[in-house]
């Protein structure tokens, strides 16, 4: 069976300070070979390239800037990321977006530092990994302005309808699926019944969203056979068609970087 690869993982969150070494062994275990680490701010920066350098074959590095760390200060935070993108080579520039679950008082900032963000990726032809929390409306307004042949990625944590999941296909973008397919009234199963595997790719946010029977605990990267198994069932198919497609699909979009 092809390995798994979780898409979008925080490993270097505090969360697993006490047990990391094992954590990824475990994942590894469990058949997740890849762990692509979106970044949040410049606190979490020497972190995130600390736990790749002693990975190199396994945690890949994005650059970019949270949107829930987009405040006053925000264009210095974005200095930081740029300079970043122009030291070294990243696998992507995320996890970047527009976030109006918690606060919604920097949200034509968000707006600014996305469409920023949006242009180094295209100016550096690498994928965007974006963050749509309660705001999808206003991502899919966003990026179908700035779509051109250069602009691709992954919806992070997609919820919406089958109607956004068709105009985010045609945009070229994939959709990350992970823990909350497995919550009982989250309704994503019926979603992704009319979605195909060629656009889903599987992703953890750990430490955060972990799936059934985890739910409330600590999320972790060798729970991604747990919601592949969940998405085998929407989907009517095997574990083993899921995790290949999803896998050819994270591999051709990150270019395997």
């Amino acid at each position: 069976m092809t390995g798994w690869i979780d898409t979008h993982a925080h490993l270097y969150a505090k969360q697993f300070d006490n047990d990391r070494e094992e954590m990824l062994q475990r994942a590894m275990r469990s058949g997740v070979q890849r762990f692509y680490l979106p970044n949040i701010d410049s606190g979490s920066i020497e972190g995130m390239l600390k736990l790749e350098a002693a990975h190199p074959d396994h945690c890949f590095a994005m650059m970019g800037l949270h949107p829930c760390s987009v405040k006053e200060n925000y264009k210095e935070e974005l200095a930081i990321v740029k300079s970043w993108l122009d030291k070294r080579s990243f696998c992507a520039v995320g996890e970047i977006g527009i976030d109006l679950y918690w606060d919604k008082t920097f949200f034509e900032q968000q707006k600014e530092a996305f469409r920023t963000q949006i242009g180094w990726a295209k100016e550096l032809d690498l994928p965007i990994v974006i963050h749509a929390r309660d705001s999808l409306e206003e991502i899919l307004e966003i990026v179908t302005e700035e779509k051109d042949e250069r602009l691709r990625g992954i919806f992070h944590c997609f919820g919406g309808s089958v109607e956004q999941a068709d105009r985010i296909r045609e945009l070229g973008f994939l959709m990350g699926i992970g823990g909350v397919l497995t919550f009982k009234k989250s309704g994503l199963d019926q979603v992704l019944k009319e979605v195909p595997l060629e656009s889903l790719v599987m992703e953890t946010d750990a430490p955060y969203l972990a799936p059934v029977p985890y739910r409330g605990k600590r999320n972790e990267s060798g729970y991604i056979p747990d919601i592949g198994a969940k998405l085998a069932e929407a989907k009517g198919c095997s574990m083993e068609e899921v995790c290949k497609a999803t896998t050819k699909n994270a591999l051709k979009l990150f270019e395997n970087k």
